[in-house]
């Protein structure tokens, strides 16, 4: 039976961030820039490591696929809230708030899991430097990738399976700038006690156990090289930095809100341009301002050692645009 049968809601009302038509004029000005921010930034990320060919390493393989994530996760819903900021009516037709609620979900949980690939990769690379090419095989990169973006599938698809017959008879204003799952199960015309419950094992349990594991893991790293020479380990160190500051602008919104999906707590919202908006842009701006070997990159290629000649024309301008 069609979903169409069950529910008489078309679509959906968004209240995005601000009624205030001066906040809205504001916020489509500066989301604007950040979003433009997030897209050349990841992209410059890309092209920096395609074509250097000394950053054809296995943690530089995983920094392309972060940047390619975190594009796709700050376009799923930013550019319809920036347009939305012009608007009256905010609203989005059902199959365009479960498209959102997918992708979110299928990237986060793709994007968690491959922080925590990232993770293994720099304590083999700070505890096992002697044999860090053998451990991180081409073949283990991409069984790491393929888990990752494995988990993210199943995370999303085993919640989404129940929205599919979720009835939507009345209510249908979400209160925020796109749909998320606790937003829009409420709204249903049933008792959803034990999706609530779904919602928590899953979206919860997996940022929380993720978020865990990697604080864990950062912490055996940091105790390891704590003994070693002054150079190294302020190395180690600062690379670490990045990392546990990456992890936790992404992981303590998604555990305040999905731990607690059900609550009250008007501050949701804000919290999901953290990870949605704030820490895509965040990325890039870490991975290259702390990191010698890209910002070594990436003046290389501004020099125009690398010879644009040969792409194709489009290919061409968007990189002279992103390294202008």
């Amino acid at each position: 039976m069609e979903r169409a049968n069950h529910s008489v809601v078309s679509e959906f009302i968004l209240l995005g961030l601000s009624k205030s038509q001066n906040l809205q004029i504001l916020f489509f000005l500066g989301f604007s820039v950040v979003y433009a921010g997030i897209v050349l930034g990841n992209l410059l990320i890309l092209v920096t490591v395609i074509f250097d060919s000394r950053l054809h390493t296995p943690m530089y393989f995983l920094l392309i696929n972060l940047s390619c994530i975190d594009m796709i996760l700050a376009s799923f819903a930013t550019p319809k809230m920036i347009v939305d900021f012009l608007r009256k009516q905010k609203t989005i037709s059902w199959w365009g708030c479960y498209s959102q609620m997918f992708f979110m979900h299928l990237l986060g949980g793709s994007e968690m899991m491959l922080l925590v690939a990232m993770a293994i990769d720099r304590y083999v690379a700070i505890c096992k430097p002697l044999h860090y090419l053998t451990i991180m095989s081409p073949r283990v990169l991409v069984w790491l990738l393929l888990s990752s973006y494995t988990v993210g599938f199943v995370h999303s698809s085993s919640q989404m399976a129940f929205m599919l017959n979720l009835p939507f008879c009345g209510p249908n204003v979400v209160d925020s700038f796109f749909c998320d799952l606790p937003l829009v199960i409420k709204l249903a015309c049933k008792d959803t006690y034990l999706l609530q419950l779904l919602v928590i094992a899953d979206s919860g349990l997996l940022s929380l156990v993720c978020f865990l594991l990697l604080l864990v893991s950062y912490g055996i790293i940091i105790y390891s090289v704590r003994h070693r020479a002054a150079g190294s380990s302020a190395k180690a160190f600062s690379t670490l930095s990045a990392h546990i500051t990456v992890v936790t602008l992404f992981f303590a919104p998604c555990v305040f809100i999905y731990v607690w999906p059900f609550s009250r707590y008007s501050v949701d919202k804000i919290l999901s341009v953290f990870y949605t908006i704030f820490t895509p842009l965040l990325n890039p701006i870490i991975y290259t301002l702390r990191n010698q070997e890209v910002k070594a990159a990436i003046k290389k290629i501004r020099t125009r050692h690398i010879n644009f000649g040969r792409l194709n024309p489009l290919l061409r301008i968007c990189c002279q645009m992103i390294l202008l």
